[in-house]
């Protein structure tokens, strides 16, 4: 047994050989890779470098028009409310002026609707009814003439008319 155990382990040992020599390469390979990457990059640190400095002063001016917007909008957003109170309180100013006009209206249109009706009553009790006493008393007049003018005895037509207006 001790056979089989020395040669699992030697298996084992060469398999642990085998897998850090492939990663030893692997390491090379990474470290030849990085170097490239690094060759690479190198000439392009100054330009990096150089747009870092522009971008800061970019923000930096960013930030001093952002401050001024900033203020601007604040002004005018302030300058807003104002001329909005003020047109709210015109608003409320204009509708209680109407409303009072309404109001005055109302009573004079009232006044005038009262004024007609005692002229109304005042031409009726003044005017007509004078008119229609005096009518009247033409229609009597006339009515007594008319008795009068005609003969005493009335004719059979007459009566007969007369008669049936009374049944």
């Amino acid at each position: 047994m001790s056979g089989t155990l020395e040669l699992l382990i030697t298996i084992f040992v060469a398999c642990a050989a085998v897998a850090l020599v492939i990663q030893a390469c692997m390491l090379v390979g990474l470290f030849v890779v990085a170097r490239r990457l690094v060759a690479r990059v190198t000439p392009l640190v100054p330009e990096i470098k150089e747009i870092l400095g522009v971008s800061r002063r970019t923000v930096a001016r960013a930030e001093a028009h952002v401050e001024k917007i900033g203020a601007a909008s604040t002004a005018i957003l302030e300058s807003t409310k104002g001329q909005l109170s003020k047109i709210d309180a015109l608003l409320t100013d204009a509708t209680q002026r109407a409303k009072i006009q309404m109001d005055r209206a109302e009573l004079v249109l009232d006044d005038t609707m009262n004024r007609v009706q005692e002229t109304v009553g005042f031409i009726q009790s003044g005017v007509i009814r004078p008119v229609r006493e005096v009518y009247g008393i033409l229609a009597g007049i006339r009515t007594t003439l008319a008795h009068l003018g005609r003969s005493r005895r009335p004719t059979v037509d007459h009566a007969t008319s007369d008669e049936e207006m009374f049944i």
